[in-house]
């Protein structure tokens, strides 16, 4: 429960901000059907971040539990230093809208989510957790929690939120973390 509970929080939390919230944004301005969208969003995560899990898993293997340790420490701090970096919007193309919102969302999210820094803490606390199944459905509860409301209320939540303020505070969080994980 740990590790889901763990993936779910850590995930949200790195979401926000993030370039697949404002695809979610995009995704709901272009398409109008928001549970296509949310469909697409779903499916996406699912794939993208079970195979997160289990290279995180696999990864994981290869080292030792003091050498894990500190690269989980170190990512988690080296997370927390990016988040400080705001995300550019990406343009999508509109190459994607003949197959429809649930297709459409469903590749673009999965090729936005690749590298990023979601993926990372999905391939981490699985490799951390040696959870594929717990920290897969926690990292997607997580990003469903960060992007649904995206794509329902749009545009005003987006200016609503005052990004850099959310942005620092995560970054605080994931560096905070990583300090614990070195002295735990």
């Amino acid at each position: 429960m740990e590790a889901f509970l763990s993936s779910l929080t850590t995930v949200a939390i790195a979401e926000i901000g993030d370039k697949t919230q404002l695809l979610s944004l995009l995704l709901t301005v272009r398409f109008r059907n928001n549970l296509a969208i949310v469909a697409g969003i779903l499916v996406a995560t699912l794939l993208n971040h079970t195979v997160s899990a289990w290279a995180g898993i696999w990864l994981a293997s290869w080292f030792t539990p003091a050498l894990s340790n500190w690269l989980f420490a170190g990512a988690f701090i080296a997370v927390g230093l990016w988040l400080l970096i705001p995300d550019k919007d990406e343009d999508v193309s509109s190459s994607f809208d003949r197959y429809g919102a649930f297709l459409a969302s469903s590749v673009l999210f999965f090729l936005a989510e690749m590298g990023d820094k979601t993926q990372l803490a999905t391939i981490l606390l699985a490799g951390e957790y040696q959870s594929i199944a717990w920290v897969t459905l926690g990292s997607t509860l997580g990003m469903m929690v960060a992007n649904v409301p995206v794509v329902y209320l749009g545009e005003p939540l987006m200016r609503a939120i005052p990004m850099k303020q959310v942005r620092i505070g995560a970054s605080v969080l994931f560096i905070a973390l990583g300090i614990y994980w070195l002295v735990s």
